[in-house]
């Protein structure tokens, strides 16, 4: 039984690309050509060149943002409305997941690399929306992206987060060791387990390891 494992929590950390909805929905695949497409534009080189340095920026500073501001001192606002223009039509909402959210006991939250805006249209695709106390995206942490123990440290602080009472959700495994290293429970949520000391559960179906937690 996991359960007991979480009977301390009381505050729920989720990611939400791959995370708040399963990567079959290949929304991300969607951003990567937006991203593409505006580091052609903003520093202009080729595609297979700007998609050489994404691939790189993402590697090395944990998001192509974060590289691009980095090394080009690039504006991080249009940046991110841009990448975010992407189509949703496809999605499915997702009752039963939003029941066991709203079933945590305590504080939810969502904090994502992406910016909150576009945070709010998935939530509202995946009929989330209402479930979370509060939703963060990268601005919110000054545009220092997870995996940065710095940007926790900042959203967290922002909400009142006590890491010890609190569990993060995350696709990207290297986003669960700073919350790992502050005392959090930690999911990796992904098709495939990711072995690593700084994770405590992996799951390929948040709906169904949420169910075992209410």
């Amino acid at each position: 039984m996991i359960k007991p494992a979480f009977a301390h929590v009381t505050q729920w950390v989720f990611d939400l690309d791959n995370t708040l909805y399963p990567p079959h929905m290949r929304l991300f695949d969607q951003i990567e050509v937006l991203m593409t497409d505006y580091v052609v534009q903003a520093i202009g080189v080729d595609r297979s060149e700007a998609d050489r340095l994404r691939s790189h920026y993402w590697r090395q500073y944990g998001t192509t943002l974060a590289g691009l501001m980095a090394e080009h001192d690039l504006d991080p606002d249009p940046y991110l409305h841009a990448v975010h223009q992407v189509d949703m039509s496809h999605m499915e909402p997702d009752t039963e997941l939003a029941d066991y959210i709203n079933a945590l006991p305590g504080r939810r939250i969502v904090y994502t690399n992406g910016s909150a805006p576009y945070a709010e249209r998935v939530l509202a695709a995946r009929g989330l929306s209402g479930v979370f106390d509060a939703i963060y995206g990268v601005e919110h942490a000054g545009y220092r992206p997870k995996p940065e123990k710095a940007a926790f440290e900042a959203i967290f602080a922002q909400d009142g987060i006590t890491a010890e009472k609190a569990a993060m959700f995350e696709d990207d495994p290297r986003n669960l060791a700073a919350p790992h290293e502050m005392g959090m429970r930690t999911v990796h949520v992904a098709p495939d387990p990711h072995m690593a000391d700084h994770i405590h559960h992996h799951t390929d179906d948040l709906t169904a390891f949420l169910s075992r937690l209410v």
